[in-house]
């Protein structure tokens, strides 16, 4: 993870998670942190929809496997709720698991492993309430070549349509992203300032409705413009 974390004033958290044990033991790595709130907890989904609702927490921890409600489901209802601030961070056992492709495309800002070390899930949170996503690209990239194939695909040629509102370079940079490039490394393969790439990718989160450069990367597998396995 890397040191330069956004710092920020008080981060608010809500913990869904259906193990009281593990909700417990986040509570005491983040209530240890200073900035860092747990304000509230859910055993399933369901509630944790509910809570989000109710508590407006900047980053809900969000487990993927629960009774009533998964992760997916509850991740896909915060995301889209334009009333909630809540950026969700998804938590999960493995690191290669087709339910996290399936929370990203749903609106999750991030995943982790549950057994992440406590600094760097302190530093993930912090991130992603900053607006940022922790996923490092090609981490993504490696899930979705195992398992694009079986995303749901986008119908009624929507995804076309929001590929037709890109620029040429705003596609170049979109595909750069998807293969797991930083700005600085899209900017030296374009020849472009890394200002001028960061220009291009706000402009190209703006047209696809997109909220950062994990669902981003998710947007270029699901319409094509990226295939499973295509080389670096």
């Amino acid at each position: 993870m890397s040191g330069d974390v956004p710092t920020s004033p008080t981060v608010t958290v809500l913990l869904v998670d259906d193990q009281p044990l593990l909700r417990t033991g986040f509570r005491m790595i983040l209530e240890a942190e200073p900035g860092i709130v747990v304000v509230g907890e859910a055993g399933d989904g369901e509630e944790g929809v509910r809570r989000a609702r109710e508590l407006r927490p900047d980053v809900a921890l969000m487990d993927i496997r629960m009774p009533r409600m998964d992760g997916v489901e509850a991740t896909r209802r915060i995301a889209s709720d334009p009333a909630l601030p809540t950026r969700v961070l998804v938590l999960t056992t493995f690191d290669l698991d087709e339910y996290v492709v399936e929370a990203l495309r749903a609106g999750a800002s991030a995943f982790l492993l549950k057994d992440v070390p406590a600094d760097d899930l302190v530093d993930a949170i912090r991130i992603v309430a900053a607006g940022e996503a922790v996923v490092a690209p090609r981490v993504t990239r490696r899930l979705l070549d195992l398992f694009a194939t079986a995303l749901p695909a986008s119908g009624s040629g929507t995804t076309a349509e929001q590929v037709a509102r890109l620029t040429d370079r705003e596609t170049d940079v979109l595909k750069l992203v998807a293969r797991g490039m930083s700005n600085a490394e899209i900017a030296a393969e374009l020849c472009v300032s890394e200002t001028t790439v960061k220009t291009h990718v706000g402009h190209l989160l703006t047209k696809l409705g997109l909220r950062d450069r994990v669902q981003a990367c998710v947007f270029a597998y699901e319409s094509g413009l990226v295939r499973p396995g295509a080389a670096s």
